[in-house]
């Protein structure tokens, strides 16, 4: 049998569907091969590199990865740290060394530095088999957040959202005056003007909503030129 791609690259396709037949084809990431044919295990948007297929997931929830970074509410103060919430199935400890550089007397009220409520960005440092996940503050771009407004997205579509080298969401910082922080686990930080907030939050749920589409930097630059009323530059990728 000849080989055939069955699909097209960006193309969204439904767990079983046949995405290529042939022996050229390699399975990847969401594909798995039955008799001649590559089929999709999963709900996803098709890749295709040379002659490897593989999915980019649309629905799931976060499963935790050594250095993302992510947002975490602080939902228990324990002894020697924090449990934080990083919407996924796992809680995440921040213990008080990884917390701050500064030293803090055992049973010191650890409230003054995170309370019940607070949010935090955080970097992963460790998952363990048993998936307990452990999170760090200590790094440049890591802190308590403070003010603003927090919101959740599908957490496949946050690459999207952030853009090549970032360029996505630096387009509607600009735009907005906005200050934005998107977490690899789908929690997403804005603070600015309530206005501006509030078109932030529409751009990015326009990414996630059209993320398979094609064009979608155009169509963001467009939108928010619209509703800002300003002459919005795409930035340029080095």
């Amino acid at each position: 049998m000849a080989s055939a791609l069955k699909v097209q690259e960006r193309e969204v396709v439904v767990p079983g569907e046949i995405l290529a037949e042939g022996m050229e084809y390699l399975p990847s990431y969401g594909t798995y091969r039955l008799g001649d044919a590559i089929r999709a295990a999963q709900l996803g948007l098709v890749r295709v590199d040379g002659k490897v297929i593989k999915l980019i997931p649309l629905a799931g929830r976060y499963v935790p990865k050594r250095d993302d970074v992510v947002i975490g509410k602080v939902v228990n103060i324990l002894m020697s740290g924090w449990m934080l919430d990083i919407n996924c199935a796992y809680s995440a400890v921040l213990s008080v060394k990884e917390a701050t550089s500064r030293f803090i007397e055992k049973g010191a009220d650890l409230t003054r530095i995170l309370a019940l409520g607070d949010y935090a960005v955080t970097r992963i440092v460790n998952v363990t088999t048993q998936k307990l996940v452990d999170v760090s503050m200590r790094a440049p771009g890591l802190w308590k957040l403070a003010g603003g407004r927090d919101f959740s997205v599908n957490t496949h579509k946050v690459p999207r959202i952030i853009g090549k080298q970032g360029s996505m969401v630096k387009m509607i910082k600009d735009a907005t005056g906005c200050k934005i922080t998107v977490g690899q686990n789908g929690l997403v930080w804005i603070d600015g003007d309530p206005e501006m907030e509030n078109i932030a939050v529409e751009a990015i749920r326009l990414i996630e909503d059209q993320s398979h589409i094609q064009g979608l930097t155009e169509r963001v630059h467009a939108f928010l030129k619209n509703k800002t009323k300003k002459d919005i530059v795409i930035p340029k990728m080095q």
